[in-house]
């Protein structure tokens, strides 16, 4: 009789299915290295991860002077299977010998972005230069950027100057990271 095996294997490629998760774990939790503690996922389970996307980093408002105000927009083009940022992106600063995050914009909103494969979401980071040399200012070298819920990072050459310190501590930036916008809109 056919029908065991086959009710088996049925059974067998339910509960397979039943244990995919999005997550490199599967354990559906974070350790907060990307985003915001919300989650990066959609009905299906799938986790945005930065790795499946093609990031475009500027073209820049660069901030020409210290205490001048840039604008760096940040393009991410999902070239995998549909997902849904939820939250704010994670950023990093780095210098050479010390590293800083990056807090959510205060007057943002956290906004549910659902990216199909082919899709953008957009966000902004805005800084404010920092003087060259100065104990105030973090000379960042690199940026880094993760997706809520998610523990990876891409990181690119930050070739937009030294960012200012809030008071005299360089590892407190002036800084902030805007929220997910759909491209286009």
């Amino acid at each position: 009789m056919r029908a065991a095996p086959l009710a088996v294997t049925a059974l067998a490629a339910a509960l397979l299915l039943t244990g995919c998760s999005g997550d490199s774990d599967g354990s559906g939790s974070s350790d907060g290295s990307g985003g915001d503690k919300a989650t990066a996922s959609s009905a299906n389970g799938t986790t945005c991860r930065i790795d499946a996307m093609d990031v475009e980093v500027g073209p820049a408002n660069v901030a020409p002077a210290a205490g001048d105000t840039g604008n760096i927009p940040v393009t991410l083009t999902n070239q995998s299977a549909g997902c849904t940022l939820d939250g704010f992106p994670g950023i990093g600063l780095k210098a050479a010998d010390s590293s800083a995050s990056v807090s959510p914009d205060k007057g943002a909103a956290s906004a549910k972005v659902t990216l199909a494969k082919g899709t953008a979401a957009t966000f902004t980071l805005t800084y404010t230069r920092g003087e060259a040399g100065a104990k105030a200012s973090l000379d960042v070298q690199t940026l880094e950027i993760g997706l809520p819920g998610a523990d990876t990072r891409k990181s690119f050459k930050w070739s937009y100057g030294p960012v200012q310190g809030k008071g005299d501590n360089a590892g407190d930036p002036t800084a902030s990271v805007g929220a997910f916008t759909q491209a286009g809109d």
